[in-house]
């Protein structure tokens, strides 16, 4: 997936843990949990909701990086490219 699709995967994930939300709206530098107000739990449907979308695995060490939109696109790329998960 390139970039564009990337940030669309994340968006869709993002408006399907909370469909109130407007994805075109979102500001991709604030860090989704307070922008969005999600919780935990669902922060974490979000990352499964994107691993299964993109089969990329996605280890809890590295849910941090998925913060904001442009981080999660990031993460993404990155962990494509290498090949399921990004190292440090």
């Amino acid at each position: 997936m390139n970039e564009q699709e990337l940030r669309e995967v994340v968006v869709a994930a993002l408006t399907e843990v909370a469909p109130e939300i407007d994805g075109a709206s979102i500001d991709p530098q604030a860090v989704l949990t307070e922008q969005l107000d999600i919780d935990s739990m669902d922060f974490l449907n979000f990352v499964v909701a994107v691993h299964e979308e993109t089969g990329i695995e996605i280890p809890e060490r590295d849910y941090p990086k998925l913060s904001t939109l442009d981080g999660a696109v990031v993460y993404l790329t990155n962990a494509q490219t290498r090949g399921g998960s990004e190292r440090p």
